[in-house]
């Protein structure tokens, strides 16, 4: 019963993100071989894919909200891990994660979750899903 419950919260949560403001990526475009090396390693993910991937998640996914502690306490995905974006112990905090997991990254508009997959590719993290637009 606990997992329907999950269930619930997870798909009401993502089908949030269907109405909310879109974050911008401001980085330059890569070049045709990063953005090959690094396909294979992130797909931004609209929010019916992103509720389809939750409800039968690969093996071990670590859901990561990168928002404020405030923001993660008045609600956040059921299982999320809290790393705060702009916190002075994000790179530190991101470092003690396995690369090796797959990862769904979310934040409030899209924004900070952007500039978390970017953190995390250049640190070779291995499989990165991220919520288009966010929450």
């Amino acid at each position: 019963m606990a997992s329907k419950h999950k269930l619930i919260a997870v798909t009401v949560f993502v089908g949030l993100a269907v109405t909310s403001c879109g974050g911008s990526n401001t980085s330059s475009p890569p070049t045709a071989a990063a953005a090959a090396s690094t396909a294979a390693r992130h797909q931004l993910l609209a929010p019916p894919a992103a509720d389809a991937l939750l409800r039968s998640p690969p093996s071990k996914l670590v859901i990561l909200d990168v928002r404020t502690p405030s923001e993660f306490a008045a609600g956040h995905i059921a299982g999320a891990v809290d790393i705060d974006l702009n916190s002075a112990t994000f790179a530190k905090d991101v470092a003690k994660l396995d690369p090796k997991l797959p990862y769904f990254v979310y934040c409030h508009s899209g924004n900070r979750s952007a500039q978390a997959v970017e953190f995390m590719q250049q640190h070779n993290f291995n499989s990165i899903y991220e919520l288009q637009g966010g929450i």
